[in-house]
Order: structure tokens, then sequence, then C-alpha cells
């Protein structure tokens, strides 16, 4: 039986009462308005997709760094559950706030947005590599937090000064890191995400939103482009993320999405990318499945 562990969804809670709604840059997601999904109904969706397990990530466009909901999620369902929180990395108060949600409430990852995704949301500071966001680095580092990163692959050069200081930093790139197609074979713009290959720590995220990017550039093979990212990082820092409620359709369907685009990897290869190397990064117990 695959274990399947994903590492890309989120929840949102119709009670704005006891979960206010204060997304960051005040831009609320349009996928939060129109098709959100509770804790309960996760769970049921994961249930239906075959998913043991499942990284809760912050819903940042809904509820900003106030992480409540996700922690109540976790505390409801922590043996299906592990939780990414954000903090403002800019902030005095960030390895404060971190340690609080990691130590009190038991969020076991830290993401930063330092791009756009369907929701407009300003870079914080200088992005990736600003001095202010220092000690968060150093507390990530030293406590070895995997941080999910959403960035396009044009930020890659602000990530590769946060590593030549932190090179054993584990870093998760939503959506891969949005890799650049662009102009189809020989991808050279393949390059700006390919100088990451060096870090050990660094994981990729393959999702739909991932798939769609590179199947609308004009000449770009999606296989082929994968393929080459599996070489040049190797297939146990590849990952999957159904950024389900997020992405239209179900979980089940993003997952088989997922599966379906990699169909072409040896089957231990695929066992990897589907659970068994989230559940390193993120220590539960499917690594052994």
């Amino acid at each position: 039986m695959t274990y399947y562990f994903d590492t890309h969804t989120h929840a949102v809670s119709a009670d704005t009462a006891t979960y206010p709604v204060r997304p960051l840059g005040g831009n609320r997601s349009d996928w939060s308005r129109t098709r959100p999904v509770d804790a309960d109904g996760l769970i049921r969706h994961l249930d239906e997709a075959g998913v043991q397990t499942a990284a809760l990530v912050q819903a940042s466009t809904v509820y900003g760094y106030d992480n409540s909901y996700a922690a109540d999620t976790l505390a409801k369902y922590p043996d299906r559950l592990v939780g990414v929180c954000s903090v403002d990395f800019l902030s005095d108060t960030a390895v404060t706030d971190l340690r609080y949600w990691l130590e009190e409430r038991h969020f076991t990852g830290v993401r930063i947005r330092v791009s756009d995704g369907d929701t407009k949301v300003a870079t914080p500071g200088a992005g990736l590599s600003d001095a202010r966001m220092g000690a968060v680095w150093d507390y990530v580092d030293s406590h070895r937090v995997p941080v999910c990163v959403q960035m396009h692959s044009k930020d890659t050069h602000k990530l590769l000064a946060v590593l030549d200081t932190h090179p054993n930093l584990t870093v998760l790139l939503d959506h891969a890191g949005r890799p650049n197609a662009a102009g189809g074979p020989p991808y050279p713009r393949l390059a700006e995400i390919e100088q990451l290959t060096r870090y050990d720590g660094v994981h990729l995220k393959i999702t739909p939103a991932a798939l769609r990017r590179l199947g609308d550039e004009p000449g770009a093979d999606v296989t082929e482009v994968l393929r080459r990212l599996a070489d040049g990082f190797g297939t146990r820092r590849l990952m999957w993320g159904s950024d389900f409620p997020a992405s239209r359709g179900t979980a089940l369907s993003s997952r088989e999405l997922v599966e379906s685009r990699l169909s072409w990897l040896a089957e231990d290869q695929l066992r990897d990318v589907l659970g068994r190397n989230a559940a390193r990064v993120y220590g539960t117990p499917g690594d052994a499945a």
C-alpha cells in the first residue's frame, strides 16, 4: 500500500468571530471566498484521496500571521496533520513568535511568502536576504525547522544568499519554486532554480499549480522538465502537494494528476516522492512505509 503525504493543504473556518479574517496585505484570496474547506472537510477529502498524512499550511491570505485556526485544527487531528505556521520574518519579535507556535501550539515548520501566488501579497522588505531576517534564519537553522518558501525562480539569488551562510537549512519550495521553462528546450532559464541543487536540504513540492504553469509555457514539455529537475535535485528531494482547496478540484484529483505526471519514475522512487520524503523531513512515522 502506498503511503501518501500531501505537503500542501489549507483549511478555513466559517466562524469569523472566533477566527477573524486578516489577510496579508489586506487582499483575501479568491479561493478562500469561493471554495473554502474547514478542518473536518479537509480530513474528509484526505480520506477520499487515500492520504494518510498532510501538512496543514497556514492560510495567510485569510488569517495573516494569526495561526490560531490551523493550531486548533492540529490539536483536533494530531495523528493526521503536521502544521506549517507563518510569522513576520521582519518583526523584532519574529523568533519569539515562532517559538510560541512551534513549542506551545505544536507546529513543525514555518512558511515565508516572497512572491505573489494567485493573490497579490507584497514582498517582505528586501526579500529572503533582508538583513532583518537574520535572527529567524539563525533560529530555524539551529533548531532544524523546515521552511516552506513561496517564490519565483528569479528570486533564487536571494535564497542562495541565505543558504551561503546557512547551508544546512531544510527548505521546501512551494510549487517547485516556479521554475522558468520559457522558450522550450534547452530551457536555459531552468538554470536559475538549478543553482539550488548543490544544497542537500532544498526540496521541491510538485503541485497542480506548478504543473499547470509548466504546461502553459509555449514549447515546454512538462515531463521533460520534471525529468530534468529529478536528475538535478534527485528524487529524494521531490515531494508532492495538492494545494487543496486553493487549487481547483479535489484532493484526490490533485493527487492523481501529480501521480500521473510522475508515472515514469521507478516504483521505489515514486513511493519516495508520494510520501516517504515528506515523512522523513517532517519526522512522521510514514518514512518506513
